[in-house]
């Protein structure tokens, strides 16, 4: 298999053991940073410590795609200051990354910090200052492959999938159109997984999701994606989603169904309130098992325990909830919920346990806090909840 890692934002040391720490600090008295016990210099490029959460995830995959693979070549398309590629280099134990960066001023600080871990030299790594698209395809006309591609781009990653998808190793680890709706940061994830989708099947590949990171800052949209070789001819999971404004109910529809599209709530005629988004991804964020090995390797390293409320421990096992086959797309805000039946929302917590019980599939989303995927429509949900209430008022 290869792996291949998206992040969108809308704006020789022997490696051991992480005791528990920061995941990222400033050094007091130098220009330096610290993550995960990694000292570096951001030299004025762009660096976000709140991002460092997408790179532990990030690294954790790169490590697993090693352990598969016996063998561990990254490209670190738009590099920054080089913090991924350095940890590519020192926690994955990658054995060779290109770590490229368009802007040529930053070309000693990346140097300056990949040096920590192995001379030039050595040829682990090498810095180049060329359009991604242009490094990534340089690779594939040279017939050199990788089985590991990070990505981070600032707005659309549409115009680097099909550069990216032909550097990757075979055998180895876009346009859409979008409406309002209450999930849009999942939307986005899923907009961003579809583009891959798209590419990988022109080329005769296809696509599966490892996980799907959504973080507020930014905001950065971070897709994990294996490519499999051969095409799949079955599209279920690829389609248009659906939005009632009239009654909240979500719906999905495949391309033969565009001119049928109507909600429930006001059949037989054409719903006016009724949103429709897409081409995307409709399947799974997520592959439950390999979360659970990468919370495994974490635990190995660590890194559990360390990092407070927002640790990767809850992230990831809030992603593997979230894996529930049973799950459809979207989530429900509790507060669209109360505002719709003009009452206040029972607890997270008792609503899941009360949708649980009634054989519904129900879990938190990582995307928003105060909202809960499930195969329950938002008119159940509102009929369960008030059930609740009327019994804690009695």
């Amino acid at each position: 298999m290869s792996i291949l890692a998206f992040s969108s934002h809308l704006l020789h040391y022997p490696l051991s053991p992480i005791q528990c720490s920061k995941v990222s600090t400033f050094v007091p008295g130098s220009a330096y940073q610290l993550e995960r016990g990694l000292e570096f210099d951001t030299g004025g490029a762009f660096y976000r410590q709140e991002s460092a959460t997408g790179r532990d995830l990030g690294v954790l995959a790169a490590s697993l795609q090693k352990k598969a693979s016996g063998s561990l070549r990254v490209i670190d398309a738009l590099c920054g200051c080089g913090i991924r590629s350095l940890r590519y280099l020192a926690e994955a134990e990658a054995d060779f990354v290109a770590a490229n960066d368009g802007n040529e001023s930053y070309r000693s600080t990346i140097v300056e910090n990949l040096s920590r871990v192995s001379r030039e030299e050595e040829k682990r790594w090498v810095v180049t200052h060329l359009e991604a698209n242009r490094v990534m395809t340089d690779y594939y006309l040279q017939k050199s492959f990788f089985d590991f591609i990070d990505v981070d781009s600032f707005g659309s990653d549409s115009s680097f999938l099909r550069s990216a998808i032909n550097a990757l190793k075979l055998g180895a680890a876009y346009g859409a159109y979008v409406r309002p709706m209450p999930y849009s940061n999942e939307v986005g994830l899923r907009m961003l997984i579809g583009g891959a989708v798209r590419e990988a099947a022109v080329l005769g590949y296809h696509i599966t999701p490892l996980f799907s990171y959504y973080a507020y800052h930014g905001p950065v949209f971070r897709v994990l994606l294996r490519l499999n070789r051969g095409k799949i001819h079955d599209s279920r999971h690829y389609g248009y989603i659906g939005y009632c404004h009239q009654c909240g109910n979500s719906h999905e529809f495949s391309w033969d169904q565009l001119g049928q599209i109507s909600c429930s709530c006001s059949m037989p005629e054409v719903s006016k309130s009724l949103v429709v988004s897409g081409p995307l991804w409709t399947g799974p964020l997520h592959d439950a098992t390999y979360l659970m090995d990468m919370l495994d390797l974490a635990k190995q390293w660590g890194w559990i325990g360390c990092d407070g409320k927002d640790s990767v421990e809850k992230l990831i096992k809030l992603m593997v909830d979230e894996s529930d086959p049973k799950l459809p797309f979207g989530y429900i805000k509790l507060d669209e919920m109360a505002s719709r039946a003009k009452m206040n929302s029972p607890p997270l917590k008792t609503l899941m346990s009360a949708l649980h019980q009634k054989g519904y599939a129900a879990s938190r989303s990582q995307i928003a806090t105060n909202a809960i995927k499930t195969n329950c429509p938002m008119t159940e949900c509102i009929r369960i909840s008030k059930e609740l209430l009327q019994v804690s008022v009695a």
